[in-house]
């Protein structure tokens, strides 16, 4: 299960960071050419989008890479990453896949059956 998180975290934090550089990348077009956010839309929250392109995939690539020696603390990141990406840019035909295997690697890892080490995991 430990391998299967790292390997769903990892892969969704690479697809959401190229979600988050087009998500980035038009909130910057359109701050410098408004003319185009008139014509396709402008984000309500570009504060949001801007920080959410580049935690999420931060914390979803972190979160896969602990999921195999800290499982519960990588399971929180990814889950966490797969909130952000949620909250941010919403559940559609560009994020369903990073948001799905975030989610799902983070269960995995939250339901690894043996302890990470003998003591207490904080």
């Amino acid at each position: 299960m430990r391998n299967a998180a790292l390997t769903l975290g990892v892969i969704g934090g690479l697809i959401a960071m190229i979600v988050g550089f087009f998500g980035y990348g038009y909130t910057e077009v359109v701050r410098q050419h408004s003319e185009i956010g008139e014509v396709f839309g402008q984000f309500e929250k570009e504060g949001l989008i801007r920080a959410a392109s580049f935690l999420a995939p931060l914390l979803a690539i972190a979160g896969g890479a602990m999921a195999r020696v800290r499982a519960l603390w990588g399971g929180a990141l990814m889950i966490a990453a797969a909130a952000l990406m949620q909250v941010a840019f919403g559940f559609g035909v560009f994020t369903m896949f990073p948001i799905g295997f975030c989610l799902v690697g983070g269960l995995l890892a939250l339901a690894a059956g043996k302890p990470d080490e003998p003591k207490a995991h904080f």
